[in-house]
């Protein structure tokens, strides 16, 4: 791999990077688009990272499509498809991990201790390995992009990190590998998370700035059968609690529907109206 990206970059050629855990669906296509866009080269990868599940987390049930993953990457022309197994990325366990800081010890990372430490090991790995001159993440894993920039910034890794807008279906459900696990009622009873986040946004909108308020009226919609709230919470660009909501704060959430667990946010300033839907303008 690191190889392939020397030949290229000796060439001229400018390397965007994609990493995924596989199971690909528009939204990671969305994100080797924009690649594209700034780059001469994409490599995407595709690998299941055991560090970043705890042990009664779904490793073993995340699904997996690698033949489906191929085609989609073939057709958005994907100019290398990265997928290391796992004795390759963690010939043993590994005894030196990137501690990821007071960044996450709130929020996702509360809710799955050891998480970020796995994240950012294997991206740090993932750099390394692929030398890329651009990164490209999604922002529904808001705290693991402020994450990975912090520690771009931190440990002076060579990489331009891009934090592409949310995609979502065009009711809002913003993709997520784990929405496979959905059945039709449960995919109903997710688009209480979407909801929770615009009625936050409206409430702002009309002129609402109070924290707590705000989480408050978000909560009261989350609140639905069939959806177990883990967190609503209103953070400025550090993942911090704000003492009053302005254009740049992040609403972030998280609820179990079903067995699954999944997360989303919105930038107030922005609101769901600028992230993406598939097909159109969400």
């Amino acid at each position: 791999m690191r190889a392939w990206s020397r030949a290229e970059r000796a060439k001229g050629r400018r390397i965007g990077f994609v990493p995924t855990m596989g199971s690909l669906h528009e939204g990671h296509l969305r994100l080797v688009d924009r690649a594209r866009d700034h780059a001469d080269r994409v490599v995407l990868s595709v690998f299941v990272n055991p560090l970043q599940f705890g042990p009664q987390e779904d490793f073993e049930r995340y699904p997996r499509s690698l033949a489906d993953d191929r085609r989609l990457a073939a057709e958005r022309e994907v100019d290398c498809l990265f997928v290391p197994e796992t004795a390759a990325m963690h010939a043993a366990e590994p005894l030196v991990r990137v501690s990821p800081g007071p960044t996450a010890e709130t929020l996702e990372g509360a809710a799955r201790p050891g998480h970020f430490a796995g994240v950012l090991t294997v991206v740090a790995k993932l750099f390394h390995i692929v030398e890329p001159d651009l990164a490209v993440f999604g922002r529904k894993d808001y705290q693991q992009a402020v994450l990975v920039r912090q520690m771009v910034r931190d440990l002076d890794f060579p990489v331009e990190i891009d934090v592409a807008p949310t995609v979502r279906e065009l009711d809002g459900l913003a993709l997520s590998s784990r929405n496979a696990f959905l059945d039709p009622d449960q995919r109903r009873a997710a688009l209480a998370l979407s909801r929770a986040l615009r009625a936050v946004e409206q409430a702002w909108r009309g002129g609402e700035s109070n924290p707590v308020v705000l989480e408050r009226r978000g909560m009261e919609v989350l609140r639905i059968p069939g959806v177990t709230p883990e967190y609503l919470a209103i953070v400025g660009e550090a993942v911090r609690p704000v003492k009053q909501a302005d254009a740049r704060a992040v609403v972030v959430i998280a609820a179990r529907v079903g067995a699954t667990r999944l997360i989303d946010n919105v930038v107030l300033g922005e609101g769901v109206a600028g992230d993406v839907a598939v097909g159109g303008r969400a």
